[in-house]
């Protein structure tokens, strides 16, 4: 049995999300001026350079480069992550469909999962406009994901608990990463800029209704389900944040990067271990408030090298 109590506060935090899928959203072509002039892409922009907040862009092999090489790389970089952030909100479409779909008459899911796919698409467009405007054929993900990521959104009607650990697998080190830019107050181009404080606006709720959806959910699963989940919280986690921010063999190749700096940033350098730890200090909260951090649990976060202090509070800056 369900604690009445509880439910209506489940109920009313998805009503107070759904609020603002309405009343404060965002549309790619209202509320981005893609032709303004400071919007223009040019080769020789000092904008495009990585700045240190960047996992690349501190890394000295990149900071030792010339100046048109770094304007070159940086432009390759960020033309990828947001392929790879298109590619991986259209997953995410996917599973929030297949999820919906089968949901009973008066759940509490199916109206903000829709609105949250209907922001997800926008942000696909969104997301594809800065690839197309920077001009580089990037490949995004690995080729292999075009192949499994089909299959993902059935995990979404066997096993949601677990899909929406993988939602938050990805849209965590994203969110972590263009709140570091944000923050740090680099000069960044301004279409990249509107692009995230957009992106970083909306998915608060994404990342809001996957914790509540989890707090919800996890404590009401069986024993066994539980003590699963504990298992591929971790693996899940540093699975998908590999294959979102570590670059493919194309950006070495197109950009000539040598391969032993690619796995200093990703992730053996200490700058690059403590990014990676820092990306999952609040999916580390989430897992304690679960009751997800039994003795294999943890040794399995400390094995995938993302263990850690867990966050106080949501969204707090790294200490």
């Amino acid at each position: 049995m369900q604690d009445s109590t509880t439910l209506d506060g489940y109920n009313d935090a998805l009503s107070t999300l759904s609020h603002g899928s309405v009343h404060k959203r965002f549309d790619p072509y209202l509320d981005i001026d893609w032709d303004v002039q400071d919007f223009v892409v040019r080769a020789d922009d000092d904008r495009w350079i990585l700045p240190p907040t960047d996992p690349f862009g501190g890394h000295p092999w990149y900071r030792a480069q010339s100046r048109e090489r770094r304007i070159r790389i940086g432009m390759w970089r960020q033309a990828n992550v947001a392929k790879v952030g298109l590619q991986f909100e259209n997953i995410l479409i996917r599973g929030l469909m297949q999820y919906v779909f089968s949901v009973p008459n008066g759940s509490p899911e199916f109206r903000y999962c829709t609105h949250e796919a209907i922001e997800e698409c926008n942000h696909t467009m969104m997301f594809q406009e800065v690839v197309n405007r920077i001009g580089l054929d990037v490949p995004g993900m690995r080729p292999w994901v075009r192949v499994v990521g089909p299959l993902v959104p059935f995990l979404a009607s066997i096993f949601p608990e677990w899909f929406f650990v993988m939602v938050l697998a990805g849209e965590e080190p994203i969110d972590h990463a263009q709140k570091n830019v944000l923050r740090g107050g680099d000069r960044t181009h301004p279409m990249l800029e509107r692009v995230m404080t957009i992106h970083v606006a909306e998915e608060a709720r994404h990342i809001s209704f996957a914790h509540q959806y989890l707090e919800h959910h996890v404590p009401r699963a069986g024993r066994v389900k539980r003590f699963v989940l504990s298992l591929v919280f971790a693996p899940t986690m540093r699975i998908i944040c590999d294959l979102i921010a570590v670059p493919t063999r194309k950006f070495r190749t197109d950009c000539d990067v040598p391969r032993a700096v690619v796995r200093d940033v990703f992730w053996r350098s200490p700058q690059g271990r403590r990014t990676l730890r820092d990306s999952f200090a609040d999916v580390r909260m989430l897992a304690e408030e679960l009751n997800l951090m039994n003795p294999v649990a943890r040794l399995l976060w400390k094995l995938c090298r993302i263990d850690g202090k867990p966050s106080r509070y949501r969204s707090e800056p790294a200490r």
